[in-house]
């Protein structure tokens, strides 16, 4: 990781930091606390001008004092190596701003300066050193809170990833689950076809030009997952007018749709298969289809029914092809929140529940 590239604002920062240290360290070289309060102005500039040239010195050296930072937090290195190059390269600094500084004070202060222990005490580099160690600590700290930074970033990233990983997985999961429904119920509407054939062939024709309309409404609305209660009917009713025909006016079908469910949001094709299942293996003895379709809300839940007038509850009549896949379409969606309840019915006959959340617009439950 390249922590050495330094943004514009933090250039801009670290000149700022040394830039005030600097003031404050002037005036508090111009107050004296042990006299009558500020001293005397000095004449020249030399001795207003040196501290910001020495803070500024240290502001040049700063970026490069990160870059150790930077460097030498790898785990490639071993820690007694890391430690010796830290050391060495404060020394050189400390040695290099020293001799630097030293200069600086010839130029402003081109008095003779007084000669003494000051140039020869070996604690002259101790100053700097100390400097260079604490910038070194404040590197460091940049460089983990950096690098903490990237890891949050890569986990919501990777998170986010996942995430639509599963949508997409969910998504082809229902598609695969339609692509299972749309040809069982092809299939047993050409069977439903082939049968009329001969006895009506005028009813035949009618029911091809319904399926055609039922099949362009499946294709235009491939990429729904879900659709206004109001729409899903307006698809069923397709292909009711298909059953219409099949059943040669043996087929009755009563809907209780309460008004304020009509724009709730429903599985795009929920209600097909249902009622397939119903005209499958619920006709009477006497060969009469009577289904009854409803829809009411029951607090923060939709409940849907398909319920016909047959010979009641049988193995194939829970466990066909069309339910299996509504109740995985049901899971996908909605998880727990969703249910389907097959059961026999009061009077007779079967009674398919669908319970589901209410809502109008996609994931925001009312």
């Amino acid at each position: 990781m390249k922590r050495f590239n330094l943004s514009t604002r933090e250039l801009v920062l670290i000149f700022l930091f040394w830039t005030l240290l600097a003031s404050l360290s002037l005036v508090q070289r111009l107050y004296d606390p042990r006299g009558e309060g500020l001293r005397v102005i000095p004449t020249g500039a030399g001795p207003l001008l040196f501290p910001y040239l020495e803070a500024w010195l240290w502001a040049v050296l700063t970026p490069l004092i990160f870059w150790l930072s930077s460097k030498t937090l790898n785990d490639r290195y071993h820690w007694i190596l890391r430690a010796a190059l830290l050391v060495a390269a404060g020394i050189l600094i400390a040695m290099t701003v020293d001799m630097l500084l030293d200069m600086l004070r010839a130029e402003l202060f081109p008095r003779p300066r007084r000669r003494g222990m000051g140039r020869l005490s070996p604690f002259r580099g101790i100053a700097p050193f100390l400097i260079y160690g604490a910038v070194l600590a404040v590197g460091y700290a940049r460089e983990y809170f950096l690098r903490d930074q990237d890891r949050q970033r890569e986990s919501m990233t990777l998170q986010a990833r996942a995430a639509q990983l599963e949508a997409q997985l969910a998504h082809a999961r229902l598609d695969a689950l339609r692509m299972q429904i749309n040809p069982h119920f092809l299939f047993n509407t050409l069977h439903a076809i082939s049968a009329l054939v001969e006895r009506d062939p005028s009813g035949v024709r009618r029911m091809i030009a319904r399926l055609s309309d039922l099949l362009r409404h499946t294709l235009s609305s491939r990429g729904a997952e879900e659709v206004a209660l109001r729409e899903e009917l307006a698809f069923l009713q397709k292909y009711l007018d298909i059953m219409e025909v099949r059943f040669q006016g043996r087929l009755r079908v009563t809907q209780k749709i309460a008004p304020e469910t009509l724009e709730a949001l429903v599985p795009n094709f929920i209600l097909q298969p249902i009622v397939e299942n119903a005209l499958e293996h619920g006709v009477g003895r006497t060969g009469d289809a009577n289904i009854e379709l409803g829809a009411r809300r029951d607090g923060d839940d939709l409940l849907l029914h398909v319920r016909d007038e047959g010979p009641g509850l049988g193995d194939s009549s829970v466990s066909g092809v069309g339910l299996t896949n509504t109740r995985a379409r049901l899971a996908e969606l909605y998880g727990d929140a969703a249910s389907v309840v097959i059961a026999s019915a009061d009077g007779g006959g079967v009674t398919a529940e669908l319970r589901l959340p209410f809502h109008v617009t996609k994931d925001t439950h009312v």
